[in-house]
């Protein structure tokens, strides 16, 4: 341990901040508690993550007795297949629009019913019932919703002369479609989250800024914004991991169609494994995926991650 000085002279031990000390009794009572879902993760995680891995270096069909070893050879044809290549471009641009349309319209509604208004716990609950849905009930009601011929959406579009849009049926429009509808549906959660984290922001900040004169948009830009970023960063990476691994939506709106304009990964996934059986070829596909969402994420973490001290 390094010690420091003091201007007495005297010299004393250096203690790194927020230093712990814990018994024994007690450094086994935590691993104690702990045991049980490390357990879970190691059986049901960590090995099914080694497992696919495996699986994917061999040609691993449910159908045939014979599963011989391919090396990257499953992999090898994935990078080939033009068919993976829009799929990851459908759930690129999907995640995308999603991830950004749910971090706003969270951000917006927390700080929304976070102002002294009448009735804004009222406002809490009705914006989070969305996200009490499961994933068949919004797909069906979205389908309604964008229908082309008796939708409310293009009803209400002809108001102002817009002739009825086939938000489904149109490989320019499928996607946007499929992303607004999963953030109606998803963006609840967020809304909680960034409220907890505007209402972790010290008011003497605010007080001090308004002394100075600072307006509305000046205590937002600088002082929420910025210190908001740990929260931007948690509800950006969750839903960059949710959201890659879209299947329901296209799966109950869409089918993957038209053509393959809505075709995901996972949806391409689900084709290959359970409808081919080609085992280690979705197993390819699901590592590969692993591998973008990391990218992904440590993007994230590189733009979002810095400290913020207040």
């Amino acid at each position: 341990m390094s010690t420091i000085e003091t201007t007495q002279g005297a010299v004393v031990p250096k203690r790194r901040p927020f230093q712990v000390r814990l018994s024994t009794r007690e450094t086994i009572a935590a691993y104690a508690f702990l045991a049980p879902f490390i357990i879970f993760f190691s059986v049901f995680v960590i090995r099914a993550i080694f497992s696919a891995v495996n699986m994917s270096f061999y040609e691993y069909a449910l159908l045939k007795p014979v599963r011989p070893y391919v090396g990257l050879g499953n992999y090898q044809e994935l990078f080939s297949d033009y068919v993976w290549w829009i799929a990851v471009k459908n759930t690129i641009i999907f995640t995308v629009l999603t991830v950004a349309g749910t971090t706003t319209v969270a951000l917006v509604s927390a700080v929304a019913v976070t102002q002294p208004i009448k009735g804004a716990n009222f406002f809490r609950v009705l914006l989070y019932m969305p996200q009490l849905l499961s994933v068949g009930v919004v797909g069906l009601i979205w389908v309604w919703l964008l229908s082309t011929q008796f939708g409310v959406i293009n009803y209400f579009l002809g108001f102002i002369g817009i002739s009825p849009i086939n938000w489904l049926g149109d490989e320019y429009t499928v996607i946007p479609a499929l992303s607004l509808t999963t953030i109606w549906w998803g963006f609840g959660f967020p809304m909680l989250i960034f409220i907890a984290g505007l209402q972790g922001i010290p008011e003497h900040l605010y007080e001090a800024a308004r002394i100075d004169g600072a307006s509305g948009r000046q205590l937002f830009f600088y002082i929420t914004l910025p210190l908001l970023r740990p929260t931007i960063l948690f509800v950006t990476v969750t839903g960059v991991i949710a959201q890659f691994q879209v299947f329901g939506q296209p799966f109950i709106m869409t089918t993957g169609g038209p053509g393959r304009a809505s075709y995901t990964v996972i949806y391409y996934l689900y084709e290959i494994a359970w409808r081919s059986f080609r085992m280690g070829y979705g197993s390819a596909v699901a590592v590969a995926l692993a591998v973008i969402m990391a990218v992904f994420t440590l993007f994230q973490f590189r733009v979002l991650g810095q400290r913020v001290d207040y």
